[in-house]
């Protein structure tokens, strides 16, 4: 014969163990049909909401813009949302594009001069002449004045490429076979995995699936980096097995993940935007499924992001932890009132034999 004080004290310790095997949310119902339905308040009031009141709120992700951080068909780069990236964009299309059209253009034009002007019906005797000083320094001199005309820009843009300001936010990129995760070192540690959404008829029964909602086929992934728009943002990129390439194009972003290495580069996007990219080294037999998705959203939405991940802000307080021993601790004052009970039982019982 069990006591009844030893029957009360017995009852609480399976009560987590049920509730453990209870699926939660919307489906616990069809996943456990013979579980008892809980006893719910009939009265609408502020037990009915209460539930609601405490859930964090779904994160809500924006839409791609057509032509914005994505492949469009066009002929040329894709337009540039960074300082380095426009730089960098105007160097190759206001001046590198003239100056190989001009030298095209000009090579052209000697060339057709020289067909014309010294063929056999225009010039039968032709000229014995071995060495010219005046041309001879023409195309050493014009060469050496259109590398210089490159390389002045060429190393300031590299300067700026490789000289970041000081970061607002680092990031660790990790390349894995074929997936990259995402680690936040300075909002409390947390990591992402992303992985390329496969398509309606691709995926599994009851898995998500890409909408245009997410992106463009092979590029839409579930699980989006997102970074604070106007903040300086560092990338510690490396990879967890093969090589791997973080490329981001609207960026002018590319840095090789290697296994024990920590590379490194930054972005300071002031457009909050979706943006794509992939790994651009062959990596294995999935390389072209590792796709690069990064949200950009304002500093506010960011820390919002942040706390729906279990992140914190530099700076912030994080939330003490629930003491996991609370629960079991039993007070000195409480222990001879719980065992009072069962001690005044035992001469009933000695009564009753």
């Amino acid at each position: 014969m069990v006591p009844a004080a030893a029957q009360g004290q017995q009852a609480p310790t399976a009560a987590p163990q049920q509730a453990a095997a209870t699926p939660a949310g919307p489906n616990a119902a069809a996943a456990n049909p013979s579980a008892t339905p809980a006893a719910t308040d009939p009265t609408p009031g502020a037990s009915a909401v209460a539930p609601a009141t405490g859930a964090a709120p779904a994160f809500d992700y924006a839409k791609p813009t057509p032509g914005i951080g994505q492949p469009d068909g066009r002929a040329g780069l894709q337009d540039q949302f960074t300082p380095v990236g426009r730089e960098a964009s105007a160097f190759h299309n206001n001046w590198l594009l003239v100056l190989c059209a001009a030298i095209s253009l000009l090579v052209l034009a000697l060339l057709v001069w020289t067909i014309l002007r010294y063929r056999r019906g225009a010039n039968p005797t032709p000229s014995r002449t071995s060495h010219n000083t005046a041309v001879e320094v023409a195309w050493t001199l014009l060469p050496v004045l259109v590398l210089v005309a490159i390389a002045v820009p060429s190393i300031r843009l590299i300067r700026h490429q490789y000289s970041p300001p000081p970061a607002d936010l680092t990031i660790k990129v990790v390349g894995n076979q074929w997936y990259w995760t995402y680690q936040y070192p300075d909002n409390g540690g947390f990591e992402i995995v992303s992985n390329m959404l496969k398509e309606k008829g691709e995926a599994a029964a009851g898995t998500r699936f890409r909408t245009d909602d997410d992106g463009p086929r092979l590029l839409a992934v579930d699980e989006r980096m997102v970074i604070p728009a106007g903040k300086v943002v560092k990338f510690i990129v490396t990879s967890n097995d093969v090589i791997h390439s973080f490329a981001m194009p609207a960026f002018w972003t590319k840095t090789d993940a290697n296994p024990g290495i920590l590379n490194e580069t930054w972005v300071k996007v002031d457009r909050p935007g979706v943006y794509f990219g992939q790994c651009s080294e062959l990596c294995g037999a999935r390389h072209g499924f590792m796709p690069i998705a990064i949200e950009v959203v304002s500093p506010e939405r960011f820390a919002q992001w942040v706390a729906l991940k279990g992140g914190t802000m530099p700076g912030a307080t994080p939330a003490a932890a629930p003491d996991s021993t609370a629960a079991t601790t039993v007070s000195p004052a409480a222990a001879p009132t719980a065992a009072a009970p069962a001690n005044s039982s035992a001469p009933a019982a000695g009564a009753a034999n």
